[in-house]
């Protein structure tokens, strides 16, 4: 065990915990944000993506000693009030079905729109192709990013 200082959606953290264990485990367990997800543990689905320093990563892959003295972003942490352009598009095309993975989609199309302002489909289906729907929401995923895309654009 270590001391660890994570700074999470802006806030401090100082946890008690292994440097080897799943960042994912930290968020979830110790700092108390549930709303990234496990879904596989091996980053295969995209359930548990967050920001590390900007860039989407699988927390549960990385490790909590590398995230230290990194800011690290959640699904909690990208509006305080759903008024994110993703949100707004997910809300508006009733983007999930059963939710699950939804929290690392709208991460990861973040950090697509962020570096692409203006995706086209192929676009969007290669920066997406990492997170996993087991509903099959995709067409309605494409249409929200696109829609977030007008919406941060405008």
């Amino acid at each position: 065990m270590a001391s660890i200082t994570l700074t999470v959606n802006k806030k401090k953290y100082t946890i008690e915990a292994d440097p080897q264990m799943p960042l994912l485990w930290a968020i979830r367990d110790i700092v108390g944000l549930k709303g990234t997800k496990f879904g596989c543990g091996m980053a295969q689905c995209g359930a548990c993506t967050v920001h590390l320093d900007g860039e989407a990563v699988r927390s549960c892959v990385t490790l909590v000693g590398r995230a230290e003295g990194q800011e690290i972003v959640t699904i909690e942490g990208i509006s305080d009030d759903n008024s994110h352009p993703l949100q707004k598009a997910w809300i508006e095309f009733q983007v999930p079905q059963c939710g699950y993975c939804q929290s690392g989609q709208i991460m990861s199309a973040a950090v697509l729109l962020r570096e692409n302002p203006h995706p086209t489909d192929r676009d969007i289906d290669e920066a997406m192709m990492g997170n996993l729907c087991r509903c099959g929401t995709y067409t309605r995923i494409r249409k929200a990013i696109h829609r977030a895309a007008e919406i941060m654009n405008a």
